[in-house]
């Protein structure tokens, strides 16, 4: 699989969990040697508030001008003040968020979308389940979600949750990919639900050291020097247990698929991935049903 991170995009709402998404675009940008486009996006004056208040249109036209004025100075500003970065372009939209962001995404041919899990409309108080959702479900490229509280951006540590699905192929490599330009260490975790036995803890072991023993060869092979190593535990459910174990041992990402597995599989937007994003302090590098195609 051939995937390379020279285009970042980065959406943003000026909010302080933008900010934090910025600090991760850096860090990749500056790793991989790629270029940041910058987008934020305005909301568009809704049918039904024109009918309801037609008196008011030239007033909230007037308003959303000059947000869209305010935006632009914003975002030109920071460029000029990130002198070490290279941005690409600086972008402002208007419509809806999800349309806009995935949009601009295939038009810059993104290799990497970067956000905050709240959103990205400060007036419309977008959370995860909506934007970022949208975006998860319909981006042509990975989505890196970054965490809400403030840290040191560092790609030390990956954790790659996994349940054995034939598609989990798919996130092992895009997590190479990442060790490899960060020369971060793996884990693969596999988390045992308390009230789901689906795989027996002596099976979920061999498997595990089966796929690591892989990895190995692979590491051998490419020469790479960072260290891969495998988990089991036992928690309430697998978000809990991914989550728990990735803030408790100190890992710097988590990388896991958005698209729906079968079988064995419950990795899946709406479920397990959804409660992993939301819940952690960890950056999320999620990998959306497009990656799958590769």
């Amino acid at each position: 699989m051939a995937y390379s991170i020279k285009n970042i995009l980065w959406a943003t709402d000026f909010s302080a969990e933008a900010a934090n998404a910025l600090a991760y675009a850096e860090v990749f940008a500056k790793t991989c040697g790629a270029e940041i486009t910058a987008i934020h996006v305005l909301p568009e004056i809704q049918s039904t508030m024109i009918e309801a208040r037609p008196m008011y249109l030239e007033e909230l036209y007037a308003q959303i001008d000059k947000s869209e004025k305010k935006a632009v100075k914003t975002l030109e500003t920071l460029v000029r003040r990130k002198s070490g970065l290279r941005f690409r372009k600086v972008l402002t939209e208007k419509g809806s968020p999800v349309k806009k962001i995935i949009e601009a995404a295939v038009r810059e041919k993104a290799d990497l979308i970067v956000m905050g899990k709240k959103g990205l409309s400060a007036i419309e108080k977008i959370l995860v389940g909506s934007v970022a959702n949208g975006v998860l479900r319909h981006s042509p490229a990975p989505v890196l979600m970054a965490s809400r509280k403030k840290l040191r951006p560092r790609i030390g540590k990956i954790l790659v949750p996994t349940d054995f699905s034939e598609r989990e192929e798919i996130e092992r490599r895009f997590a190479w990919i990442l060790a490899s330009a960060f020369k971060a260490d793996l884990t693969l975790l596999h988390v045992m639900e308390l009230y789901n036995y689906r795989v027996p803890p002596e099976s979920a072991e061999a498997m595990l050291r089966d796929i690591q023993a892989r990895l190995k060869k692979r590491e051998a092979r490419e020469k790479k020097s960072f260290k891969v190593d495998e988990a089991v535990i036992r928690d309430i459910n697998a978000a809990a247990g991914i989550v728990n174990y990735a803030q408790s041992k100190g890992y710097d990402l988590i990388t896991i698929s958005t698209y729906k597995h079968t079988g064995l599989a419950r990795f899946f937007l709406g479920s397990t991935t959804e409660r992993v994003i939301s819940l952690s302090d960890v950056p999320v590098f999620a990998l959306p049903a497009a990656c799958s195609e590769d």
